[in-house]
């Protein structure tokens, strides 16, 4: 039976004149965090060893060691059905950007057609006009405008993030047990009533009330402060019941 491709194993993730290695590693270390596997290096200009970037590459070593380097940006998505570059900077030909959010079921869907190249600058200047001009797509991560500026590894964890979570590659858990239905809700409720009257925390003629305000926390979960007084009270109630129930009588 023949294997369904995986869309981000059509990802590739290209650095164009990276200038340290840490950020080249801790870029590793978001792409495995997000399933992407596949590192390119286009005119790298890495200025200190590749110690630090082991370092901050944590488990995600060996994406970083399968990398491949380019002379330049265009070999390295020469073989790319889409390029989508990463851009901050405002100008006439970035004016068509869309957020990481919008652009990832575009990227998803091609990728799985064919590999899709996903462009980061340099930590400096970033994609320069000629490289944007190569790029099909364009993406800006929205930030505050008091500060505008990401680290190069931390705006490869948003683009990855959003393009995984499009990809419906997280199942989220679930409850194992199946909902309660209504007959169950409805014993709880006269349980807890009679229980409520018996440790004294209501009187039987108060249950009408009391019990709708326990109905919605059972329905909701504890969400206001009302909800939590109600459940301490009963807490405060029950334990104050069993000292009276266990406490020694008098000595004859």
């Amino acid at each position: 039976m023949e294997k369904t491709l995986n869309p981000l194993d059509n990802i590739r993730i290209v650095l164009v004149g990276t200038l340290y290695t840490g950020n080249v590693g801790s870029s590793c270390r978001a792409m495995a965090n997000m399933g992407i596997r596949h590192l390119r290096l286009a005119a790298p200009n890495l200025q200190n060893s590749w110690d630090e970037g082991e370092r901050l590459a944590v488990h995600a070593t060996d994406i970083m060691a399968a990398r491949e380097e380019f002379p330049s940006l265009a070999e390295a998505v020469a073989d790319s059905i889409a390029v989508v570059g990463t851009t901050a900077r405002e100008g006439l030909y970035r004016q068509h950007v869309k957020s990481p959010r919008e652009l990832a079921p575009e990227i998803v869907s091609l990728a799985s057609q064919g590999p899709v190249s996903i462009v980061f600058g340099r930590e400096d200047k970033g994609l320069l006009n000629e490289e944007i001009a190569q790029c099909t797509h364009l993406l800006r991560i929205p930030v505050s405008e008091g500060y505008t500026s990401i680290n190069l590894s931390q705006a490869v964890l948003i683009a990855c993030y959003e393009v995984f979570a499009s990809s419906g590659s997280y199942v989220p858990p679930h409850e194992k047990a199946p909902p309660a239905p209504q007959a169950q809700k409805a014993q709880l409720v006269k349980n807890w009533g009679e229980m409520l009257c018996e440790i004294g925390f209501m009187k039987s003629e108060q249950t009408a009330h009391f019990m709708q305000g326990f109905q919605r926390v059972f329905s909701r979960g504890v969400y206001t402060k009302d909800d939590a007084a109600l459940m301490l009270g009963v807490a405060r109630q029950a334990m104050w019941k069993a000292r009276q129930t266990t406490s020694p009588g008098p000595q004859l």
